[in-house]
């Protein structure tokens, strides 16, 4: 049997950041109005500063301006809250990423909602979340939003097969079954709880493992040609799934890294010039 075929996320994250770069001049050369993309980052956890700077650096190299609110760990949830208030109120702003985690002490869902539906180009709040499940227009979690446009690269059509989400995080796992269930997948949620996880992920045409457990998916779990989507990350660049064993069964396979991470970061900026074109009218 031959290898999988890979799902390049670089090259495909390499274009539709080429497609943003050229809305976000035009929307500037029609309104003299730059997107712009405000991070709120709650302390100073090194992985958190990195993955930020780096969303900022892309942001520029898309046209679209960064403004960066770092508070300090001892901040509040009232306090942050505030500041997410004030954020949403500014007509200068047209997209808010709150950088998570943000600490024990911090209410995440009270933050995450005092964001404005509007600005929420990460896919973070309730509204969104509805959005996603009943196919209205809104934002889609990053992420998610990222798997379904490489779906798409490869012309896989979810209509009828079985998707299995390996997961059920508030911004992976549930609404990409959401997403799935909406292109007319049958879609199982697996989790923790989960009793036979292998027998289940055979029985899938999509895989997607979003759990944060490094090669949790072997490839003896992986129907012959399904297709499997990595979103995991785990310390030494080891996904979800055990990579090089799936590989031998699957018809097509995100590596880690270059395939689902890079599609997040480019669907967080297409998704913010998106925001601003609607705030602008345009």
């Amino acid at each position: 049997m031959s290898q999988a075929q890979l799902m390049d996320g670089t090259g495909l994250a390499r274009r539709i950041v080429e497609e943003t770069a050229k809305r976000a001049a035009d929307l500037t050369a029609r309104t003299g109005v730059a997107p712009r993309l405000a991070t709120v980052l709650v302390g100073e956890d090194p992985a958190s500063v990195t993955y930020v700077r780096m969303k900022q650096n892309r942001s520029r190299k898309a046209g679209i301006e960064s403004r960066h609110m770092a508070l300090s760990a001892a901040t509040t949830t009232a306090e942050l809250i505030d500041t997410l208030t004030a954020l949403s109120a500014d007509p200068t702003v047209h997209g808010i990423l709150l950088q998570h985690p943000m600490g024990p002490h911090i209410d995440e869902r009270a933050a995450f909602e005092a964001i404005a539906p509007a600005k929420d180009v990460d896919g973070v709040t309730l509204a969104s979340f509805s959005a996603m499940s009943f196919g209205l227009p809104g934002f889609a979690s990053c992420t998610p939003g990222g798997i379904m446009r490489l779906l798409d690269e490869y012309d896989v059509d979810p209509a009828g097969k079985r998707a299995v989400v390996v997961g059920r995080s508030a911004i992976l796992g549930k609404p990409v079954g959401m997403l799935l269930l909406g292109r007319d997948a049958t879609v199982t949620y697996c989790h923790s709880r989960t009793a036979d996880l292998s027998s289940v992920v055979r029985e899938a045409d999509i895989v997607v493992a979003a759990v944060g457990r490094p090669r949790l998916i072997r490839g003896e779990d992986i129907k012959p040609d399904a297709v499997v989507i990595d979103a995991g990350y785990n310390p030494g660049n080891v996904g979800d799934v055990d990579f090089d064993s799936a590989r031998e069964r699957a018809g097509l396979i995100t590596p880690v890294p270059g395939g689902v991470g890079p599609m997040t970061i480019a669907t967080l900026l297409a998704q913010t010039v998106e925001a601003a074109e609607r705030q602008t009218g345009v």
